[in-house]
Parts: C-alpha cells; sequence; structure tokens
C-alpha cells in the first residue's frame, strides 16, 4: 500500500514539472502583455448635437401694477400661490371714489331728466310762441300797410299834410321789421333752433354718462386682477402700504411651459432650425426633459456677437425654476451609416489630433489618427481613419506604443471574444479533470 501511493505521487509530480517546462511560448508572451478592453466599430445613426448652457425663463410673466395710487386694503394670495385668469389678488382703499360713483349717478339722472324735459316740453311751448308772435307782427304790418296806403290816397286828393304820410311809412316800416324777425325766428325753433337744443340737452346727457363710466372705472381700478394663470413669484408689498402706478404690485409667471435661452456661436447657430428636437438637463433631475427650438434670433448680440435661441419645452411638475441654469441639446440632424465608436476610444495623438488604438487578431495595438465627426452622448462618429469593424481600444488605451502585444480581457464586445471564451472553458474542463484525478488518488 506504502509503494502505491509512492509511486502515484510520483508520476503526478513528474506531470507537473512536465507541463511547468513545455508551456507554450505565446502563453508566456500573454503574460507580459498589458491588459485592455475593446469595442467593435460600428454603423449606426448617429444625431450631430449641438450643445450649451441656458438659462429657464417663464414661458409668460405679467408685472400687475396699479392703475391709481391707494393704500392697499387686502391681499387674497402671497407669493408662490398658483392664481387663475381674472381672479381677484387685492383691493386698494376706495371710499373716495365710491364718493364720486355716487356723485356721478346723480348727474346723469339729472341729464337725463332735462333731455327728456327739452324734447318733450320746452320745445314745443317755445314753438308756439313765436308762431303767435308771426300772427301778432303780421296783423301789426297789415294794419300799418292799410293806414299808409290810406294816407296816401287822401295826400293826393290834397286833405292830409306830407308829414302823416311820412308817419304812416315809418309805421309801415316797422311792422314789416318786426314781422321778418319773428317769421325768422319761428323758422329757427323749428328747424335748426329745436335741433340745436335739443343736441345740447343730449350732450349734456352724454357727458354725465361719461363721467359716471369713468367713475366706474376709477372705482374698479381699486380691484387687482390676475392678468394670466400662473404662480405668483414675487409680493413686495404689505397691507396698508401705499400702491403706486409706477411700481408692480404682482409679478405673475406661467411656468407650465418654460423657454430655456442659450447663447450659440455663429457657427453653432447656423446649424440649428426652428421645430428642431431639444433635451433639457439640470441639476437634480432624474431624466432630459425634451422640446423643440421655437425662437432662433434673426441678429447676433453686438456684444457677444453670439446668436440666441429659444428651447420651449412642458413643465407639468415645475421641477424647472425661472432663473436656474441649465444644459441644453439640440438635435440639429440625423446621420445615418455613420462609422461610430465609444467615446473612451479616443486618445490624444502624438502629432496632435486624436488617435485610436486598433487591435488585430493577433493582439497586436496599431495606432491610428482619426478625424472626428458629431458626438451624441458617449458615442463618436469616425470621419476618417477607422472602419467599421475594428476593435478599438476603450479601457488601458493610454500609453500603448504601436506594434505592442496586448491581452483582450473579457467584458467588452470584440472580434476575439468568442476564442478568449473557448480557451477558457477548456482550461477549465482541465483543471476540474486533474483535481478529480488527485482526489481519487488521495481516497486510495
Amino acid at each position: 500500500m506504502q509503494l502505491t501511493f509512492t509511486k502515484t505521487a510520483f508520476i503526478a509530480l513528474a506531470a507537473v514539472l512536465l507541463a511547468g517546462c513545455s508551456k507554450p511560448a505565446e502563453e508566456e508572451a500573454a503574460e507580459g502583455a498589458a491588459p485592455v478592453q475593446v469595442a467593435a466599430a460600428k454603423r449606426e445613426t448617429i444625431r450631430r448635437l449641438v450643445e450649451a448652457a441656458a438659462v429657464v425663463y417663464p414661458v409668460d410673466q405679467a408685472n400687475v401694477m396699479p392703475k391709481v395710487s391707494a393704500a392697499v386694503q387686502k391681499f387674497y394670495i402671497n407669493r408662490g400661490d398658483h392664481v387663475n385668469q381674472g381672479q381677484l389678488l387685492a383691493t386698494l382703499e376706495n371710499h373716495d371714489l365710491v364718493a364720486a360713483l355716487a356723485e356721478s349717478k346723480g348727474q346723469l339722472a339729472e341729464a337725463e331728466a332735462n333731455l327728456l324735459g327739452t324734447s318733450g316740453a320746452a320745445v314745443p311751448e317755445a314753438v308756439v310762441k313765436a308762431q303767435t308772435d308771426v300772427q301778432a307782427a303780421q296783423q301789426q304790418y297789415d294794419a300799418a300797410q292799410k293806414l299808409l296806403e290810406s294816407r296816401q290816397g287822401l295826400f293826393k286828393q290834397g286833405v292830409l299834410a306830407r308829414r302823416q304820410v311820412d308817419e304812416a311809412q315809418v309805421a309801415f316800416a316797422q311792422a314789416k321789421a318786426q314781422l321778418d324777425a319773428n317769421q325768422e325766428h319761428l323758422r329757427g325753433m323749428q328747424g335748426a333752433g329745436k335741433e340745436s337744443q335739443l343736441g345740447v340737452a343730449q350732450a349734456q346727457a352724454d357727458a354725465a354718462r361719461a363721467h359716471l363710466a369713468a367713475a366706474e372705472a376709477q372705482l374698479a381700478y381699486t380691484e387687482i386682477h390676475s392678468p394670466i394663470m400662473g404662480v405668483i413669484s414675487d409680493r413686495p408689498q404689505y397691507a396698508g402700504e401705499m400702491a403706486s402706478p409706477s411700481t408692480p404690485l404682482f409679478t405673475v409667471m406661467d411656468i407650465s411651459r418654460i423657454v430655456a435661452r442659450a447663447s450659440l456661436p455663429q457657427e453653432q447657430a447656423s446649424q440649428v432650425k426652428v421645430g428642431n428636437a431639444a433635451m433639457i438637463t439640470f441639476p437634480g433631475g432624474d431624466e432630459p426633459i425634451t422640446g423643440k427650438v421655437t425662437v432662433v434670433s434673426p441678429a447676433a448680440d453686438p456684444a457677444s456677437t453670439t446668436i440666441q435661441v429659444w428651447v420651449e419645452a412642458a413643465n407639468p411638475d415645475e421641477a424647472l425654476k425661472p432663473g436656474m441654469s441649465v444644459h441644453v441639446a439640440i438635435v440639429a440632424a440625423q446621420i445615418p451609416n455613420a462609422i461610430v465608436v465609444p467615446a473612451a476610444a479616443i486618445l490624444p495623438a502624438e502629432e496632435g489630433g486624436t488617435a485610436v488604438a486598433v487591435v488585430d487578431s493577433s493582439s497586436t495595438v496599431h495606432l491610428k489618427q482619426v478625424t472626428t465627426g458629431a458626438r451624441d452622448g458617449e458615442r463618436i462618429q469616425i470621419l476618417e481613419g477607422a472602419a467599421a469593424g475594428d476593435n478599438v481600444v476603450v479601457v488601458g488605451g493610454i500609453g500603448l506604443d504601436d506594434g505592442a502585444k496586448v491581452q483582450i480581457t473579457p467584458g467588452e464586445e470584440s472580434s476575439d471574444k468568442g476564442e478568449a471564451d473557448d480557451k477558457g472553458a477548456a482550461k477549465g474542463k482541465a483543471n476540474s479533470k486533474a483535481k478529480a484525478e488527485d482526489d481519487e488518488e488521495d481516497d486510495q
């Protein structure tokens, strides 16, 4: 029994020593190679993004200023409250305006009564009097004419003196003048005179009515209503303080939607069009908020020579606050069939520019200078220098020399992954078999 154990141990020891001496040269070389992870360059659709910092603004805002100077009687809302369009926000002191309104109502009632009297009673009486005056003047005219004719006949007969004829002529002329005056007055009363009196009375009533409307408007100005739906972002005064038409009493912001305003360099702004999709990210936000470009300024800022671009987005939870700094990424274009690599594969080139480390089938590194294009998150477009299917180093590429040997570690996609997996599986099976044989010999 002791002899059998010794022979078995000797055979196992010899096998181990032989295996150690016969290790393949390629495995010895692999032990000194740098471990790297690689990913395959692929043909995919990539977006050209224009990114910039932006500031959040409300989609609508109103600075509510009173139209009259008066002390604030009562506030019905506080800062941060949500309000509807037309909602009553505050009232101002208005006792003097209430009194002025009552006075205006009295003046209107008096003017309307005068108009009614002028159109229904005063004008007919004046016309009747004018007609009576005409009739009386006509009678005097007829009498004076007959007297003149009679005295002229008697004067021709030599019965009367010339003086009496002259007196009759004077009386006739006066009667005629009086008749003409009364007839003209009657025509005036029946035409323009009547219309003039009615017009004056109507104008007085209209003026009183307008004065009443002005008094009602002044009183209405003491009730401050919200012009838009939104949230109260500022209410600087307290009840009892004097409200002035030159100072906002409230600021109402509609932040159900927001506008992120970004200033872009001219080259980037030329790629952006109204309607482009965009994403807004901000500190503390779990997911980007989607929106679209609504304004591309037609003119550049003369101070910075940048062009302002507006991105509008919904803000249902009001997570975005006006004045916040955010980051916008605008989708300027979609590039199909582009060669795309992970951003981690891009390395600085020795001659300047950028490069990638490509690993061939023999685990040899080839440094290739590349020209990059669009970047979409952690993906970068390669315009020149690399081809689809190239295995580019994404981990461990810094410091690699051209022609160096590397060892590809699992964890990333590559063309050698299947082969590495097969080798690992075979090695695992061999270890398991050796362990089983050792266990059997120990039992014996």
